[in-house]
């Protein structure tokens, strides 16, 4: 393929989807009570749950090391790409597209680094929209334009049974939190400009699965729609999401991918977590 597309590992795309499209993936690290592992590689949901559930639990995730980037992009650059698209986790949330970029200065004009301004699907959906245009015969740049106009219409919500774990790696500050829990209210998150705002409040989780499928129907308005569908130790509630949203949708909705969220977000977001992830086809001849 004359053009590549790179993405990192929160982008927690199905495996089918990383197969069929060759896409590339960067795996960030997870340290859990002093254990380092590449997620995805090492380090798993599972793995992750359990430090979480823990008395005492020590979590830290760090961004890939721009030697990672540059392996990969040399890797791809002498396998034949003529370019590389690299689509990354928000710049609001992490280093990793700034890696990315430090890593692409040593290419040239060869690798255009993009920031999804999202996490989960919300990468990967901009990604595989990437790699369809570059299999479609898009240059790098119609390739990178291609991704770009996937993240606008791409809407990202979620929610935790908590903000502490949110506010533990400092992805949210301590007022959010505070304003999260009070009365015991259950959060739903949402990601504009890439950073985590909190969106709504319910009183029950039951509630809450409820009010994230009145937003995604919200945010798909009038157009075909793909979804994800990510969770963390709770497969029910995104077996609910997907019930409820394919009869809100019908005809509307084209594709559901499910998948559980990895390491890295299940030790900022905790167990419980249920997002769902909007992608708005374009018009026919856009």
């Amino acid at each position: 393929m004359p053009v590549a597309v790179v993405t990192d590992s929160t982008a927690y795309l199905p495996p089918g989807l990383l197969a069929m499209h060759q896409l590339t993936v960067v795996p960030l690290t997870v340290v859990l009570n002093g254990v380092e592992g590449r997620e995805g590689v090492e380090t798993f949901p599972a793995d992750a749950t359990r430090a979480l559930s823990g008395r005492r639990v020590s979590v830290n995730t760090s961004r890939p090391a721009p030697a990672q980037f540059v392996r990969a992009y040399r890797r791809l650059l002498d396998g034949g790409a003529d370019g590389i698209v690299s689509v990354h986790l928000s710049a609001g949330l992490s280093g990793t597209v700034e890696s990315a970029r430090l890593a692409a200065a040593e290419f040239g004009d060869r690798v255009a680094v993009v920031d999804s301004r999202s996490c989960g699907m919300g990468i990967g959906f901009p990604a595989l929209a990437a790699t369809e245009a570059a299999a479609a015969g898009a240059d790098l740049t119609a390739a990178r334009i291609v991704a770009e106009r996937a993240i606008a219409r791409t809407t990202v919500y979620f929610y935790v049974d908590t903000l502490e774990f949110l506010r533990r790696g400092g992805r949210i500050n301590a007022a959010s939190a505070l304003l999260g829990t009070a009365l015991s209210v259950k959060p739903i998150m949402h990601m504009p400009d890439g950073v985590i705002v909190l969106r709504d409040r319910v009183r029950t989780a039951s509630r809450g699965i409820a009010r994230l499928v009145d937003l995604a129907v919200e945010a798909a308005g009038d157009a075909d729609v793909d979804l994800a569908l990510h969770h963390l130790a709770a497969p029910q509630r995104a077996e609910a999401l997907q019930a409820a949203l394919a009869a809100r949708l019908g005809d509307c909705l084209r594709s559901t991918y499910v998948s559980e969220a990895g390491a890295v977000v299940a030790a900022h977001a905790g167990p419980g977590l249920a997002c769902v992830v909007v992608h708005r086809r374009p018009p026919a001849g856009d």
